[in-house]
């Protein structure tokens, strides 16, 4: 990475408990490549003060993550489709003073129903209600499929999740005889449930494709399940790097290659 200088251009995030991959993975990126940038992560309890410092300091790129994802939306410029499919913002970019803000979970969610060629046809169960899952279900309904089931506890943001985008409701943690199974809830994060299953294996066992939003560990229990039983798998360490690399080309207008990101996102998990 060059020495700090005057001229170097700043990306930043924005969270409430923040943490090191991005940092990683972007200054990876920032040094292999040999760009003039440098990427550090905050947090606040002003988030009317930091979106208003980005504009004024010039602050090329800023990353936002939970709680502030809804909170940045009337600060901004122009919101672009993805943030506006899901009323959340992920990525907010500077051109002069003008912010644009996206939603790149969204686009890597749908990227990867795309690359995966999930067929429309197949039935789904999304497990969760949170932030993430509506980036997921809205990735879905974007995709053209009908047959989804949004299954949460909290039966006031799992019902308007799912009348949201059409889609049925159950309060049941159950999912029988479905075709892809999407879990985007913590159960199997590290730190957390991390040994609990979102899905029971013989739900697991019925059906054609595991996709488990969780990006630490990715391995978790239910892709290792997934795994056993022979399924078509989709990782959170696939959503997370996606999401990362279309951050990074937003702000440095540097397209990098599948290689470059699955490294950056190996050296963004090691720290």
């Amino acid at each position: 990475m060059p020495i700090l200088n005057k001229d170097m251009t700043l990306c930043i995030s924005l969270a409430g408990r923040p943490s090191n991959i991005g940092t990683r993975f972007h200054n990876f990126l920032y040094d292999e490549i040999g760009l003039n940038f440098i990427y550090k992560a905050f947090t606040t309890d002003d988030i009317v003060g930091a979106i208003g410092g980005v504009r004024a300091l010039g602050i090329r790129g800023c990353s936002v993550s939970m709680p502030f994802k809804e909170a940045v939306i009337p600060l901004v410029d122009v919101m672009e489709e993805s943030a506006v499919a899901i009323e959340s913002v992920n990525t907010i970019v500077n051109d002069d003073g003008r912010l644009t803000a996206a939603n790149t979970d969204y686009e890597a969610v749908a990227t990867l129903i795309a690359d995966h060629a999930l067929d429309p046809g197949y039935s789904v169960a999304i497990r969760g209600s949170g932030g993430m899952a509506k980036a997921v279900v809205a990735a879905f309904r974007g995709a053209g499929f009908d047959d989804v089931t949004v299954i949460a506890r909290n039966e006031e943001t799992g019902s308007a999740l799912a009348a949201k985008y059409g889609y049925r409701y159950s309060a049941a943690a159950s999912a029988p005889s479905t075709s892809v199974l999407v879990n985007v809830t913590p159960l199997g994060m590290r730190g957390g449930d991390g040994d609990r299953l979102s899905f029971d294996r013989t739900e697991i066992a019925a059906a054609d494709v595991v996709f488990d939003v969780v990006a630490f560990p990715a391995d978790t229990p239910l892709i290792r399940v997934a795994r056993e039983e022979g399924k078509r798998l989709i990782t959170g360490a696939e959503v997370i790097a996606l999401q990362a690399a279309r951050q990074f080309e937003r702000y440095t207008g540097v397209e990098i290659s599948a290689d470059q990101v699955a490294r950056a996102s190996e050296f963004s998990r090691a720290g």
